[in-house]
């Protein structure tokens, strides 16, 4: 018994000695992989400062070959200018400190490298054609990645590239992806290297249909390049594709434009609705107008100021502070206007155009002093940010919330005048001002919160033209005039008349500038106003009462 638990005694240690041998040994060959394959490393890398431009591309390729971990790093380091080698020749180094100071290390581990001397190390060089390698080769390198956006540009990028050394990487990293949006773009890119490789002619019409199918633009660049060079027997189905993409994308250019003019329209519609309420109630030519919108753009500017400096976790949602900012300043600067200067010349159209542009010219004067001439940045919160494709349309955020904006406005505004008391004696002086004062209504200050009210919108407006134009003095004068022809052209005073104006001369606009021009655009739609004022002086819907009918 004893001796038996001796020999299993004397078992046990000479396997763990064995063990422990081999593991030291295992661990000593990893030492040894590891050291060798960084050694193997920076010999690809010192490759690139060596030679001209094609020697480089070799170099670059031979990296990508390697399938090191570090190779997109260095990729990006030789990208943004940082890899140098000494003009004597030597390792290629990562440069970092400051151009006066400048220090060097290893491009992999980071580690310092001493006594390097400045002005014999140059820059490791790359043009646009290392560039575009530089790209695809990162591309294939991200094409596996875990990230799903990584993924989905490194696809976009070999669509783009089209480089048929890929399209192994490419057929493997398709049968790997579930995700649909990121497979179409895969097989997309497939397509496009296959028409580049000698395919069979069935493979090639595969491919062109895959290519066809996307319908957008690119494809429709790709086929027409693909049909200079097609075999005979492809032309026909290629130059089918073609046209039935053209007739596509004409189709989809008539909806782009109409988006287009509703998104202007939608901006038309809040520079204007303010003016709509202060012409219809007070018959009152207010040429400030425009500077009201400009005021609240500014008190944008400084909401998101303070916003940022104070809360800067409320940065983001600084337009839902800056709204009600606006329409509180702007509607208190229009109550002071009315107070001060307007209510002493009801009755007279040509003065008050003359007075409010004096008012106007002040504004923008104090403006500038304050804030300067130049313009102002108000940033766009992420969620107003970025561009997205609903078929063949392309939708900015931006635009997309400020026609939503502008309908909320719309219908705020037509609750107020239509269930509220002071909508009622608003409507009432616009009808019939001596019968609302007989009836103990104080026109007076009805006609001063109107204009009030009118100015508050204006802000409002401000708030969204922040963000998509300039903030500067000047901001207004852009939509005065269109505002004008909106109210004129839709009916005095009737908010219906102002939107459907707004969005027809949106629209019309966008239709006319492909053609004539911006300016000329704006001149013709001036011109078919004022023919349309001939024949209906009212407006498209023109207000009913004993006062206008008079």
């Amino acid at each position: 018994m004893y001796r038996a638990i001796k020999i299993f005694l004397i078992t046990v240690c000479l396997t763990f000695s064995g063990l422990v041998f081999s593991g030291f040994a295992f661990s000593g060959l990893t030492i040894s992989s590891e050291v060798q394959a960084q050694d193997d490393i920076h010999v690809l890398i010192d490759a690139l400062g060596v030679g001209d431009f094609p020697e480089r591309e070799a170099a670059i390729k031979a990296l990508v070959a390697s399938k090191d971990p570090h190779v997109s790093q260095i990729l990006q380091q030789l990208s943004d200018g940082l890899l140098y080698v000494n003009s004597d020749g030597g390792p290629v180094l990562l440069q970092g400190g400051t151009d006066d100071e400048p220090t060097y290390s290893d491009p992999i581990t980071g580690e310092a490298v001493a006594d390097v001397d400045p002005d014999l190390m140059t820059k490791v060089k790359i043009n646009n054609a290392l560039r575009g390698v530089i790209g695809a080769a990162t591309s294939q390198l991200t094409l596996m990645s875990p990230d799903r956006s990584a993924r989905l540009a490194a696809a976009q990028g070999l669509l783009k590239d089209a480089d048929p050394a890929n399209l192994d990487l490419l057929n493997t990293a398709i049968a790997a992806e579930k995700d649909a949006e990121i497979k179409n773009t895969m097989e997309a890119a497939r397509a496009v290297l296959l028409l580049k490789t000698d395919a069979s002619v069935e493979d090639k019409k595969a491919a062109i249909g895959t290519i066809a199918a996307r319908g957008n633009r690119d494809a429709l660049t790709i086929l027409t390049t693909t049909l200079e060079t097609a075999p005979d027997d492809l032309k026909p189905a290629i130059q089918a594709d073609i046209s039935s993409i053209n007739r596509s994308l004409a189709l989809w250019d008539i909806v782009q434009n109409i988006w287009y003019g509703l998104s202007l329209g939608s901006v038309l519609l809040l520079a204007a609705i303010g003016l709509a309420i202060t012409f219809g109630v007070m018959g009152v030519i207010n040429m400030a107008h425009g500077e009201m919108v400009m005021i609240g753009a500014y008190t944008t500017y400084v909401v998101q100021e303070y916003i940022t400096s104070a809360f800067p976790e409320l940065a983001d949602y600084s337009l839902a502070f800056a709204v009600p900012a606006a329409f509180v300043f702007t509607g208190f600067v229009g109550l002071v206007i009315e107070r001060a200067v307007i209510r002493y010349l009801y009755g007279r159209p040509l003065e008050t155009l003359l007075a409010t542009w004096g008012v106007s010219l002040i504004l923008q004067q104090a403006v500038r002093s304050i804030f300067g001439p130049t313009n102002r940045e108000v940033r766009n919160p992420t969620w107003m940010s970025g561009v997205f494709d609903l078929g063949g349309l392309s939708i900015t955020w931006n635009r997309l919330w400020i026609i939503v904006f502008s309908m909320v406005v719309f219908v705020a505004l037509l609750l107020l005048l239509k269930r509220s008391a002071f909508g009622l004696q608003m409507r009432a002086v616009t009808q019939n001002r001596r019968m609302a004062s007989s009836m103990g209504i104080r026109t007076g200050w009805v006609d001063a919160f109107t204009f009030a009210l009118g100015s508050g919108i204006a802000g409002i407006a401000g708030v969204a033209l922040s963000q998509i134009d300039n903030v500067s003095p000047n901001l207004g004068q852009s939509y005065i005039i269109d505002s004008f022809m909106v109210v004129v052209f839709g009916g005095v005073g009737n908010l219906w008349g102002t939107l459907v104006g707004a969005l027809s001369l949106g629209v019309v606009n966008k239709f006319l500038e492909p053609f004539a021009g911006a300016v000329l655009g704006k001149i013709l739609v001036l011109v078919l106003i004022i023919l349309f004022i001939q024949k209906r002086p009212r407006g498209l819907f023109a207000l009913k009462g004993r006062a206008v009918e008079a």
